[in-house]
C-alpha cells in the first residue's frame, strides 16, 4: 500500500471513529435509567425496557467498532495492514475504506 492510499485510509478512519463516538454519546443517552415514577402506562413501560435493551446492545457494538476502528489507526503503519488475517492475501482498498476496521478480505470473512 503506498503512503497516498494510507493517507486516504487514515483519514477514513478518523472520520469512522468521530461519528462512531457520535453514535456512543446518542446510546449512551438512550440507555439511561428509565424511572418508575413516569406517568407511562404499564405497556408503555415494557416497550421503553424493551427498547432500552435494543439500545444497550447497539451501544456494546458501537463500543467493539470504536475499539476495532482504534487498532487499525495504531497499525496503519505496519507493514501487514491491509494484509487479510486468515490468507494473508491483500485487502482490497476499497474493502478497507467501507470497513477500515475489517482484518478479513471478503472471502474470509464470509
Amino acid at each position: 500500500m503506498d503512503q497516498n492510499q494510507n493517507k486516504i485510509i487514515k483519514t477514513k478512519i478518523l472520520e469512522e471513529i468521530k461519528k462512531t463516538e457520535g453514535s456512543i454519546r446518542e446510546y449512551k443517552e438512550l440507555t439511561k435509567p428509565i424511572s418508575p415514577e413516569n406517568a407511562i402506562g404499564r405497556v408503555s413501560r415494557m416497550d421503553a425496557i424493551n427498547n432500552k435493551s435494543v439500545n444497550e446492545a447497539s451501544l456494546r457494538q458501537v463500543e467493539q467498532k470504536l475499539s476495532t476502528l482504534k487498532i487499525a489507526l495504531s497499525k496503519i503503519d505496519e507493514n501487514d495492514f491491509g494484509i487479510c488475517a486468515k490468507c494473508q492475501k491483500e485487502i482490497p482498498i476499497g474493502r478497507i475504506l467501507i470497513r477500515p476496521q475489517s482484518r478479513l478480505c471478503v472471502n474470509c470473512a464470509n
